[in-house]
């Protein structure tokens, strides 16, 4: 007999979480408390109490976590102009730890024994959500599926829920792709895709226009820092995810935020996989240009340096650690002066920065300046400055070395 007698699950709703509440009841003969997080993915959640309570669960969780979502994960990670592999914002990845949190801290106050999230046996999610609750409680037990069952296809899916009566959904026309959506991102893999040499559709994208189908007309807008976040958009204060909501949909009627890449997973797969990050992209583009004004030069480059590791910590999974905290500290610290307004022109899937300025700018005209600065600079300087970084270039080619 199991010793597991309750457990929470994190539940979409949908097929794959559906079936894993059932065949929780009939594997462990356990109690199924159902956690489901609003963080952005731009469907009802409201549905999963009704579709939870069908299948006997008696204890719901059903949480709007926009706002923490983007202020206390989004947010942080962006002060550090994360980007993996040179392309991937991370939308989903960065998404996890606040779940496993979750999870964990419902586990808690549930008196569960063990927790348990819909993650195959082949991707990053499984490390990410266990990694996070093992973090946050050692001894937690985990029930991974996907790892146990055969159930190993939609066809075998469909027939469990025929057999014991699930009820889901069965539309005609839905996405064939697998997705994952929140207030960062969407994302998209399987069909087509699985073809590194085969073009995605365009009728697959969900929250852009092609840059092609984009305004004849730029789009221009302003977004004011405050310590590295935003905290405005053309001068009107709004909260976190209300800043991401707005640039997300303005993002995506000027075609900007789609990438289609092939990544390599934790596990030690290469992954393809297509992305939509309006905001996201935004975000960037401008923090960049903020701190290109306000940072210190070695500060600046020190991140630049720190930035991949940072941005592997996310992505294997390691959010709750004691590298990323210790990243996190030196990030923000970075961050005291990275105040002020950038103008960004969005336009057919660009965008371009036409304006920055700041009360606490290390940019300054006198000195920079191809006009008379008045003796701000003495170019004279720059000889001495010249030869002295160029001492040990000349004492080796005066020795006859070789470059």
């Amino acid at each position: 007999m199991s010793d597991i007698k309750k457990v929470v699950l994190a539940y979409s709703g949908g097929l794959d979480t559906s079936v894993i509440v059932r065949w929780l009841q009939d594997t462990y003969n356990c109690e199924v408390v159902t956690f489901t997080a609003d963080i952005g993915q731009g469907e009802e959640v409201e549905p999963a109490r009704e579709k939870a309570k069908a299948l006997g669960v008696k204890e719901i969780y059903i949480e709007d976590l926009r706002e923490e979502y983007v202020r206390d994960y989004v947010f942080p990670m962006f002060r550090a102009n994360t980007i993996y592999e040179g392309e991937y914002l991370l939308g989903t990845s960065i998404a996890r730890p606040l779940i496993a949190r979750r999870l964990i801290e419902i586990a808690n106050e549930t008196g569960a024994d063990a927790i348990s999230h819909g993650a195959t046996g082949k991707g990053n999610d499984q490390v990410r959500f266990e990694l996070g609750a093992y973090a946050l409680k050692p001894g937690v037990k985990v029930i991974a599926p996907w790892r146990e069952w055969d159930l190993n296809s939609r066809e075998k899916l469909m027939a469990y829920c025929d057999e014991r009566n699930i009820p889901v959904e069965k539309k005609k026309g839905k996405s064939p792709y697998s997705m994952d959506a929140n207030l960062l991102h969407i994302s998209y893999e399987g069909i087509n895709l699985e073809d590194p040499w085969a073009e995605a559709e365009d009728d697959m994208w969900r929250w852009s226009v092609s840059p092609e189908a984009a305004p004849d007309q730029p789009t221009y807008i302003e977004v004011t820092y405050e310590k590295g976040d935003i905290v405005a958009i053309d001068g009107q204060a709004m909260k976190p995810h209300e800043v991401l909501e707005h640039l997300n949909k303005v993002g995506g009627d000027n075609g900007i935020g789609r990438i289609d890449i092939v990544e390599n997973r934790y596990v030690g797969m290469k992954s393809r996989g297509c992305y939509e990050t309006p905001g996201g992209t935004i975000m960037l583009r401008a923090h960049r240009a903020i701190e290109s004004i306000t940072l210190d030069r070695e500060v600046a480059h020190l991140k630049d340096n720190i930035m991949p590791r940072y941005a592997e910590v996310i992505y294997n999974g390691y959010w709750w650690s004691p590298e990323r905290e210790a990243l996190q500290a030196l990030i923000d610290k970075t961050q005291e002066y990275v105040n002020g307004t950038v103008r960004l022109k969005l336009y057919k899937g660009n965008v371009d920065v036409v304006g920055r300025k700041s009360e606490d700018s290390l940019f300054d005209e006198k000195i920079a300046t191809f006009e008379e600065d008045e003796g701000a600079y003495d170019q004279k300087d720059a000889e001495g400055f010249i030869k002295l970084n160029a001492l040990r270039l000349r004492i080796a080619a005066g020795k006859g070395r070789k470059l």
